[in-house]
Parts: C-alpha cells; structure tokens; sequence
C-alpha cells in the first residue's frame, strides 16, 4: 500500500485503520447530510406558505417546482462532477492548487453555459403543462411561477458547485451552516411576499416563486463570501483568473458529468412518472403517495449525503492510486449508508403513524381512506429504503472512481425497464393500482443497488482502479 497522501492544507488523507476512515467519513457527511435534510426544511416552507392560497395555485407550484426540480437536479449532477476530479487532483497532490482552481472554474462556467438554455425551457412552462394534458387554469398560473423562478437556477446550480468544492477542500461544515440561515431567508421572504407585511404588498403565487429567488441567491452570496474571506479557502484562490477558458478540463467535467446528469433525471423522471399514473387511478390515490413519497424522500437524504462525502473520500483515494484506500472508503461508505437506512427502515415498518400524522390529521374521517392507503405504501417504502440508500452510495463510490457511463446505462434498465415496467404491469395488469406502482418503485430501486453493488464489488476486474 502507498504512504498516506498528505494535502496541500496539511491533513492525513488516508486514514490507516477503518476506524480512521470511519472518522474522516462522518466527519465529512454529518454536515452534507444536515445540510440535505435542512434544505428539504426550505421546500417545506414553501409548500406551507402556498398550500393556504388555494387548489390551483398550488397545483401550479407543485408542478412548476417539480420542472423546474427536474433541470436543476440535472444540471447539479452534471455540474456535480467536478467532486471527484477535484478529490482526485488533491489525492495526486499534482499542482493542487492550480487544478483544483481549473476545476472550480470551469464547473463554474458550465453551471451559466448549460443553464442557459434551460432558461428559455421553464419559460415556456404554460405549453409543457398543456402538452402533459394538465388543467388550463394551472398551467396558466404555473406558468406566471416558473417565469420567476426560472432566475434561480443558475444560482441555484453555482451554489452547488460552492458547496461541493468547500467540501472536498476541508470545509463541509459551511453547507450545514448555510442551509440553516437559508430556512429563516425562506420563512422570512414568503411571510413577507406570499401574504404581505407592512409597506410589501402580498404577491401571492408569484411571491412565493420571489421568495424562492430570494433564498437562492442568499445562498449563492454566502457561499462567495466564504471562499473569499475563509482563511483556509482563500489560499486556493478560486477566483483568481476566472476569465480563463480551460477546454481539457471543461470538456473532462462534461464527460464525467453528462451521465450523472443523465442518471439523476431518470431517477427523478421515475417518480415523476409514477406520480402521473397515480393521478389515473385517482385524487386519493395521488395524496397518499404524496404523503408516503415525502417522507421516504426525507429519510434519503442521509444516503444522499453519505453518498456525497464517499465520492470525495474515494475519489482521494483514486487520486493517490491507493487501492487499498479506495477500497476501505467505498467499503465503509456503504456500510454507514446501508446501516442508517435499516434504522430508519424498521422506524417506519413499526411505526408508521406518527409519520403520515406529520401531514395529515389522524383523527379527521374525511382522511380516512388516504391515511390507510398511505400506511399501506410505507411499507413498501420501508422495504426499499435498504435498496434506495445501497444505490445511493453506490452511485457515489463509483463516481469516486470516476466510473458514470456504465452506472447510466444501469439506471436506465433498472428505473425503467424494470421498475416503471413492473408498476404498469402489476398497477393496471394485475389491478394492483397504487400497491402495483410501489411495487414497481421497488423494483426499480433494488434492481439498480444490486447491479451497482456489483459494479463495485468487480471494480478490479473490470478495470476501474488506477495503476
């Protein structure tokens, strides 16, 4: 085994024991998951705020938010890349400071360059939605929200790229942080411009896509301020020379990134996809799988961000051609994902209740039909949540090792292929209806962890180490 590779910032990169590599991982995910979990306590506060304004208007966030989550999902997994380029640079210890710098600004560049044209597809939101068959009324209203909300995004994915970098330079704590202020931002600018405050007149629907701008750009701003005035962050220099095209290296992020890009938005497209044939069984049958979604997509986000500390910590690795180091880190990413999933897996099989009773009123008959419905998708949803959090570190141990392409091409047999292929099957085939759909959600999601679980297992085989 190589020696440890010791960073340009002074720190032991490689861990000797597994209880070393077990301490550098928390230390890096416990802030990355934080951050995910709070930044999910932002989108609630919207969907507060705008569920008082009335059915259409939020029909029309809901669907403007979920286009609109489905390009900046895209264009982070595209921009996202830069994580295990920039990890594996500091691994190498090859001119540290002026790669990692190359990489921060190109995925900087490509956030602006790809998130353009993007711009021009959330504006014409009213013509999406009235192609997808949706009621005219809110996909008007949805369309006046998007034309707001679309200037977001590129700050939105810049911030991104910001968090993703301070992370892999030693300092993840800023993304916890800064998600926290995020959330009083956002409780604040939708108090003051959904329903108006003194001098602020209430905007209503189009404050709320405000509120949102607000909030992104907040966090865009901090996020500069802190590579600027960091001590430790100012000696890279992130911004020095940002003029500067680097086509190796913005086409190097392109590559790695186009397939997560790719990977994400199928994912993200399965549920979509799932939700719209929900909605051709019925309206309670789309609530009780809002309910059971939401809360197995609060419990992803710790695999989320273990997923994201695995792709820096073995992307490291990969950089110091350290096999036994990349094996330790994927290996133990994996071990923690999966772990944390199976607690909160057996929380929701055994007590399902109080979960669905965060969203809607137990105690209501009139709620009656969705809660039991609800009760019936969690467990479902507490069976896959092993699989949804093994694929979700997978996804990331792999991308440590700068492997995509061939994870891609697995997500989109796994998601769809298997998955929304069983859910048509067994939802409309068999008469199942929303069980079959779960069912299908299920499939999908074990089908893509085994084979990614695969993939790591014959990494070696199959020549994804370096030399």
């Amino acid at each position: 085994m190589s020696a440890p590779a010791i960073l340009p910032t002074g720190d032991i990169a490689a861990p000797a024991t597994w209880r070393g590599e077990l301490r550098a991982l928390a230390l890096l995910a416990a802030p990355l998951v934080g951050a995910n979990l709070l930044q999910m306590a932002v989108y609630a506060v919207d969907v507060v705020f705008v569920a008082r304004l009335g059915e259409v208007e939020f029909a029309a966030a809901t669907l403007g938010v979920y286009l609109y989550g489905l390009v900046l999902w895209a264009l982070t997994g595209l921009t996202g890349a830069v994580a295990p380029i920039v990890a594996a640079e500091l691994g190498q210890r090859r001119h540290a400071v002026r790669e990692v710098r190359r990489s921060f600004r190109m995925a900087m560049w490509l956030s602006a360059l790809a998130g353009a044209p993007f711009l021009l597809l959330l504006a014409h939101g009213e013509w999406l939605l009235g192609a997808a068959g949706q009621d005219p009324r809110v996909a008007a209203r949805a369309d006046a929200f998007l034309d707001i909300l679309l200037w977001a995004l590129i700050p939105a994915v810049l911030t991104g790229v910001m968090r993703t970098v301070a992370a892999a330079l030693g300092r993840p704590a800023y993304a916890l942080v800064i998600a926290g202020v995020a959330v009083g931002v956002a409780v604040l600018a939708n108090w003051l411009l959904v329903f108006g405050a003194g001098p602020v007149p209430a905007l209503g629907l189009e404050g709320a896509a405000l509120a949102s701008l607000v909030t992104s750009v907040a966090m865009m701003l901090a996020y500069v301020a802190v590579l600027l005035r960091d001590a430790k962050l100012r000696r890279w220099h992130l911004f020095g020379r940002w003029w500067v095209p680097e086509r190796a290296r913005i086409g190097q992020i392109v590559r790695l990134g186009a397939p997560i890009a790719v990977t994400v938005t199928l994912e993200g497209a399965l549920f979509g996809g799932a939700g719209l044939l929900m909605g051709l069984i019925g309206v309670t049958e789309v609530a009780a799988h809002a309910v059971a979604l939401n809360i197995a997509s609060l419990a992803f986000m710790i695999p989320l961000g273990i997923g994201q500390a695995a792709t820096i910590r073995v992307g490291l690795a990969y950089g110091a051609a350290d096999r036994a180091w990349i094996g330790r880190a994927g290996w133990t990413a994996l071990a923690v994902g999966i772990g944390f999933m199976a607690v909160t897996s057996s929380l929701i099989l055994l007590a399902p209740r109080p979960f669905v009773s965060i969203y809607l009123d137990m105690d209501d008959p009139a709620n009656a039909e969705v809660i039991e419905l609800a009760l019936q998708f969690l467990v479902l949803a507490a069976m896959f949540q092993l699989f949804d959090g093994a694929q979700a570190v997978a996804a990331g141990v792999l991308r440590g090792v700068q492997d995509t392409r061939v994870p891609m091409l697995i997500a989109l047999f796994g998601y769809w292929a298997a998955g929304f292929g069983v859910a048509l099957l067994l939802g409309f085939a068999a008469g199942w209806d929303g069980i079959g759909i779960w069912t299908g959600l299920a499939v999908g999601l074990a089908v893509v962890s085994l084979l990614l679980g695969w993939r790591w297992t014959m990494r070696e085989r199959l020549g994804l180490l370096p030399a």
